[in-house]
């Protein structure tokens, strides 16, 4: 199966860079260039790829914008942020736009085409840099005072695999901490991702910090 991809970048050179790499991957394919978010939106819904690679600081419409408008269109795409580390306080907000990974530029080229590839599967990635800074961020954030109605419904183990996610744990760090199998974990993720009507991953991490479930790590 070959993964198309759209790539949004307002700089020249992370696009010629990206495209190097991506058309040399016998896995993936380049469908179409876009300097700003409304290219972005427009190539998405024209093009149809599997994967949109968006930057956030782009011209007009930024990345975060796109996101929303191209997850809630009829493309089908999904989305993985690439940007800069400063940008990181923007995670949040290109996460509850709909994006499935937020990954940084210093990553190695390699790692962030097997990014990609996790995306375009259906499941969702985060930088573990960056899911360090965004369990940071939520840290200093009160709880709520009354469970959330959200999480009504879910078992008590449920409860701590969500937990784990939250804290950007893998399934396989989350079977040794609670002394269960990878396929356990994997059975209890899926069951989560039912429960709480959530699309991946990364949803499950959003519904937990809204609900004051993982402030720390």
């Amino acid at each position: 199966m070959t993964v198309r991809i759209v790539l949004a970048d307002d700089q020249a050179l992370i696009r010629a860079a990206m495209r190097m790499v991506i058309t040399e991957a016998p896995d993936l394919e380049l469908a179409g260039e876009a300097e700003t978010g409304a290219q972005a939106v427009r190539l998405a819904e024209d093009l149809r790829p599997d994967v949109v690679l968006m930057d956030i600081r782009m011209p007009g419409m930024d990345g975060i914008d796109a996101t929303r408008l191209i997850i809630s269109g009829p493309s089908g795409a999904r989305v993985v942020i690439l940007t800069t580390f400063d940008d990181d306080d923007y995670v949040y907000g290109a996460l509850r736009a709909g994006a499935s990974g937020f990954l940084v530029k210093d990553m190695a080229l390699d790692d962030i085409l097997a990014a990609i590839r996790v995306v375009a599967a259906g499941d969702a990635l985060i930088a573990p840099s960056v899911t360090r800074r965004l369990i940071g961020e939520f840290a200093g954030r009160p709880l709520p005072a009354l469970a959330s109605p959200v999480l009504k419904g879910i078992t008590g183990r449920e409860r701590e695999v969500l937990t784990l996610v939250a804290r950007g744990r893998s399934n396989t760090e989350i079977a040794a901490e609670l002394f269960v199998s990878v396929a356990t974990v994997k059975t209890y993720v899926t069951r989560l991702l039912t429960k709480l009507d959530a699309r991946d991953r990364v949803q499950l991490v959003i519904i937990a910090y809204d609900a004051g479930l993982a402030p720390g790590s």
